[in-house]
């Protein structure tokens, strides 16, 4: 069957592996296809090189697991940005409770954090 339609389109994921508490972001091109019969197909690419859905089965690159929930892209890079942010600020009265939820450095792991710690913005008060 030969190809007669394609778009591109450019999204990104954030994900947290309920699992080891493992969080990572992902961008993919979204390659729609339609084939000379009228069958439309869709191909994800992640750094160039075609994976599989990452909506479908994701699988969390540290423990292999596969309960992993999928929001928008920028939540595990926010987690981050704060966590780095706690680091390098002075605790004040009251931060004790902050601080005590801070993931401890691990060096050369830089993308893992805890399942608690991702999901915390979620949390209603």
């Amino acid at each position: 069957m030969s190809e007669i339609a394609a778009t591109t389109v450019h999204e990104a994921y954030a994900f947290a592996c309920m699992r080891c508490g493992h969080g990572w972001e992902q961008a993919y091109e979204i390659e729609h296809h339609v084939d000379g019969s009228g069958k439309a197909f869709v191909v994800y690419k992640a750094d160039g090189e075609r994976v599989p859905s990452p909506l479908s089965t994701p699988t969390c690159a540290n423990c292999g697991g596969h309960v992993v929930r999928i929001m928008r892209a920028g939540r595990v890079s926010t987690v981050q940005q704060l966590l780095q942010h706690q680091k390098t600020v002075r605790p004040e009265a009251g931060a004790d409770r902050i601080a005590a939820t801070a993931v401890p450095s691990s060096g050369s792991d830089a993308h893992h954090w805890q399942l608690a710690d991702l999901l915390r913005p979620f949390h209603r008060r």
